[in-house]
């Protein structure tokens, strides 16, 4: 009976290593989850990044379709998709950025240097918001409908081609 044992534990690393060689080798990487695609932004209470006033409501400050962009200031692809958040701003799109598990003052010199392409930040020091938003990483950008709902996701760095497929409804000049 002992004899059994011995190798059950490599046995069982090694279906282990099997399962997961197999996984890996089918699994597209680029696919991002999009849990939240058609159904309500969550409301969330975030600070403003600046520290003035209570916590405030996500969900309640859209005022109409938005971006909603995570960021944080240690993100090397939040500094690359700055240039195209700014060209969004400039065809009138309201973005609300979301400093995300960040010191504030390190997300202000952050945005002094690539930008300030919001129209408000908030900080989620904390990574809760984050969670709630089902999100991978840092940068994040969500689509935000006049109905409060989500109308698409973007994980990773905006790039140029984005800024083109951003629909009318989030354009001031629609």
């Amino acid at each position: 009976m002992a004899r059994w044992l011995a190798p059950l534990p490599v046995l069982v690393l090694l279906g282990l290593v099997a399962l997961f060689a197999g996984y890996g080798l089918h699994h597209d990487p680029r696919v991002s989850p999009a849990a939240l695609v058609g159904k309500p932004l969550p409301d969330l209470a975030l600070k403003p990044l600046d520290g003035s006033g209570p916590p405030r409501s996500l969900r309640a400050d859209l005022h109409g379709p938005a971006v909603v962009n995570l960021f944080a200031s240690w993100c090397v692809p939040c500094a690359a998709e700055a240039p195209y958040l700014m060209a969004l701003k400039a065809r009138g799109v309201r973005i609300i950025g979301v400093a995300y598990k960040d010191d504030p003052a390190a997300a202000k010199a952050f945005l002094e240097r690539n930008g300030q392409p919001y129209t408000e930040v908030l900080s989620d020091s904390d990574g809760r918001a984050g969670v709630e938003l089902g999100i991978s990483g840092v940068p994040e950008s969500f689509m935000v409908g006049a109905d409060g709902r989500v109308r698409s996701k973007r994980s990773g760095p905006l790039v140029e081609a984005d800024v083109a497929l951003v629909p009318a409804e989030l354009t001031s000049t629609h």
